[in-house]
């Protein structure tokens, strides 16, 4: 299973996407599951940040390890990555756009492998939203990887 590569992607990669990094990590590793799993956004924004902090508090609060600086989706990673999972329709709209003829990864909405529903982005709002956000991650962490160790199997 260690042949899996996961990019989470979201818009400026400081809320939904570095959660749902070190969400699907902590998932995985409980499993006894070996996976690299990274995030990203599909603008630059906050490039060379670290998370939001309501992000990092989020995770503190479920004793989820988060370690990340922000980064833009490169050309490479459509290659370097076996999955490359959307937050939302407008960034898997974005992913789409610049995704080069010889990409190898899977691409598609998160939420496709559970209720096909987007991550909504915390950002604007309060504490709330950080907390349902980190749900939604813990879910479709469950989701994804039943999907893809069953793949894995047969």
């Amino acid at each position: 299973m260690s042949d899996l590569k996961v990019l989470i992607v979201c818009l400026g990669n400081i809320c939904r996407s570095p959660m749902g990094e070190a969400v699907l990590r902590d998932v995985a590793k409980k499993r006894g599951l070996d996976i690299f799993v990274d995030s990203c956004g599909t603008a630059a924004y906050h490039a060379g940040e670290e998370p939001d902090g309501r992000t990092i508090s989020t995770c503190a609060q479920h004793d989820i390890s988060i370690e990340h600086s922000a980064r833009q989706i490169q050309t490479s990673d459509f290659t370097q990555f076996t999955h490359i999972l959307a937050a939302d329709d407008s960034n898997l709209r974005n992913l789409e756009r610049v995704k080069p003829k010889n990409a190898t990864a899977e691409v598609c909405l998160w939420g496709s492998y559970l209720d096909n529903k987007p991550i909504a982005d915390p950002y604007y709002g309060g504490i709330n939203g950080f907390e349902r956000v980190y749900q939604q991650c813990l879910s479709l962490s469950n989701a994804f990887l039943d999907q893809v160790a069953n793949d894995k199997k047969t």
